[in-house]
């Protein structure tokens, strides 16, 4: 098993972000976090190859707090951990949408027979996401990619390459029950209540246990790496990052020694440190595309000012979203602003 890293430097006279003293753990075992809390790991075929997940004893059963990707290895490995704890699930809980997140959701609630929990918009959302389009045209879609000033290739390829998500998600259960903000459920012996993010997607839950001092956070707040935030072609005018900055206020409300167990990277202590990080973050590129654009560009011509890498096929999706998402702020605090030109290109400009 690989260690986990111990420390990580801050800004002096910060509280030093600090990774758990705990192993990783290896696909289909689990690492104690504490005598409640076990924390396990599933592969994902991206760039970031991992998501933790986390299993909370609930009397003599486990609440799964999310559910990795929905592919027979994932299934596969659910099923080892379930012959290593010898015990059932009593509930699921999905933090939010995303495919690593509700993808074996509908697998294990079938498998027990117990309720899914999920925010209203991020299980109607995933609901929406995997029926897909149903006939619907794609001009739109089309429309979204132009507008960012990509060239018809790419808009053509990007248009063959949607649909896939169905195939990465099980069958997501025709029932659940609702998450609402600062509900506290019952888990075992203790309260967890639910902290509402937004901006990486609709309604994120994240649950936080005031007794154990503990935040399973998703992917609102990670280590090392910032969640995407980004406008897409089903909302291209949406103002995202807004939200994300303005929820992410609310965990500097809770105790700086807070453990913190993200969905990705290592489980960490400094969440203070790491909400100024993820702020200063966001405003640094606010400040690059502000200076870039003091001459029009279109949202593509302004890719290399946030990534200084090359993007593969699956990573620039995101990346379009995201660095529109971060126009889109400007344009709505007034700094920018944005025209469709002749070619049916955005130009955003600074004012």
């Amino acid at each position: 098993m690989e260690q986990a890293q111990n420390t990580r430097n801050t800004q002096k006279g910060k509280t030093a972000i600090q990774s758990l003293a705990l192993e990783v753990p290896q696909s289909g075992h689990l690492c104690a976090v504490d005598e409640d809390i076990f924390w396990l790991r599933m592969p994902l075929p991206f760039d970031l190859d991992h998501i933790n997940l986390y299993l909370i004893k609930d009397g003599d059963a486990y609440a799964a707090i999310d559910t990795g990707i929905g592919t027979s290895t994932t299934q596969d490995l659910w099923d080892q951990i379930f012959k290593r704890i010898s015990a059932p699930l009593s509930k699921v809980i999905v933090t939010h949408m995303h495919p690593d997140h509700i993808g074996m959701a509908g697998y294990l609630v079938d498998r027990f027979k117990v309720p899914l929990y999920m925010t209203f918009s991020e299980y109607f959302a995933a609901r929406a996401l995997v029926a897909g389009p149903r006939g619907a045209p794609d001009w739109q879609d089309k429309a979204y990619l132009q507008h960012c000033g990509m060239d018809q290739a790419y808009i053509e390829q990007a248009s063959k390459n949607k649909g896939g998500i169905s195939k990465v998600v099980k069958p997501i259960p025709l029932s659940y029950k609702r998450l609402h903000e600062h509900q506290n459920i019952q888990i075992g012996k203790y309260q967890w209540q639910v902290l509402i993010g937004r901006g990486h997607s609709p309604e994120h839950a994240c649950l936080y246990c005031e007794k154990k001092n503990v935040l399973i956070s998703g992917d609102h707040v990670l280590p090392n790496i910032s969640p995407n935030i980004g406008a897409y072609s089903t909302e291209p005018e949406a103002n995202p990052l807004e939200y994300y900055l303005a929820t992410l206020k609310q965990f500097k409300s809770l105790s700086a020694d807070t453990v913190v167990l993200p969905s990705h990277k290592l489980p960490f202590i400094g969440l203070h440190q790491r909400v100024d990080e993820l702020v200063s973050h966001h405003h640094a590129h606010l400040a690059a595309l502000l200076k870039a654009c003091k001459q029009a560009r279109t949202v593509k011509q302004c890719l290399p000012v946030l990534f200084d890498r090359e993007l593969n096929p699956h990573n620039l999706f995101f990346a379009i979203a995201e660095a529109l998402a971060h126009l889109n702020y400007l344009v709505y605090c007034g700094q920018c602003t944005r025209e469709l030109n002749d070619k049916g290109q955005w130009l955003f400009k600074a004012r």
